[in-house]
């Protein structure tokens, strides 16, 4: 077991949001994947241009239901539903904590790659698709366009593969200067990444988008960017 930083530890190619991971998860994604927080506030504005009396919203693999809970609130007047799916039990036990009191808001433990998904006007994936096996990635990509109804968003954020070795050696390098500011130590920056070896395989730009114009998207565009970090917007 090596330390992955905020008391978490974890097995070499083995990472796993079960156990403790989710008592910690809040804080340690927050630190770990820049502008974490502002991405939910830009989805949500997002949201904006989807959301209407009678819409379905999913969010695919809501963790502790931080973005679930924000899109609700912001959504109080309207009548949305909002469903959180996630696998992790420790994960919806908090998601639920925390989405208490919101009528509209579901939290469903399930596999994103099992999910019936009813037909929705948004569908959101914030840093979940690049930890579904790749050979997996195309069906669910497949089943979330068929899923949205005509006019309905895809929001896809995933951190990104540079398209060659030397800006990914760049990519890597500063990315690690960010954790180390964040107060990471080296030996928990390795502990991680040789946790996650195996388990996340991020997608080029390239890649990702080439996802969702086999499932059918033809409207797509990059609505974030940071470094390794990117966030997609696909209309059907």
């Amino acid at each position: 077991m090596s330390k992955a930083g905020d008391d978490i530890l974890a097995e070499n190619a083995n990472w796993s949001f079960g156990g403790n991971v989710a008592d910690a998860f809040d804080v340690h994604v927050e630190k770990s994947v820049p502008f974490y927080h502002e991405g939910h506030d830009l989805v949500a504005r997002i949201a904006d241009f989807f959301l209407a009396n009678g819409s379905v919203c999913y969010e695919l693999g809501c963790a502790t239901g931080r973005l679930t809970a924000v899109l609700a609130e912001r959504n109080i007047h309207k009548s949305v539903r909002f469903v959180g799916i996630e696998n992790q039990e420790r994960m919806v036990e908090h998601a639920r904590r925390r989405c208490d009191g919101l009528s509209q808001v579901t939290i469903l433990q399930e596999d994103i790659l099992s999910a019936q998904l009813e037909n929705a006007d948004l569908i959101i994936s914030y840093y979940t698709i690049q930890f579904i096996r790749p050979r997996w990635r195309q069906d669910v990509i497949n089943r979330i366009y068929k899923a949205l109804n005509w006019g309905g968003a895809f929001v896809m954020f995933e951190k990104v593969r540079a398209p060659d070795a030397r800006f990914q050696d760049m990519m890597t390098t500063i990315y690690h200067d960010v954790k180390l500011a964040h107060g990471y130590t080296p030996e928990e920056i390795v502990g991680k990444a040789r946790s996650l070896k195996g388990v996340l395989e991020p997608f080029s730009t390239q890649g990702n988008t080439g996802l969702l114009q086999r499932a059918g998207f033809v409207d797509f565009t990059t609505v974030f960017k940071y470094v390794c970090w990117e966030g997609f917007l696909a209309i059907k």
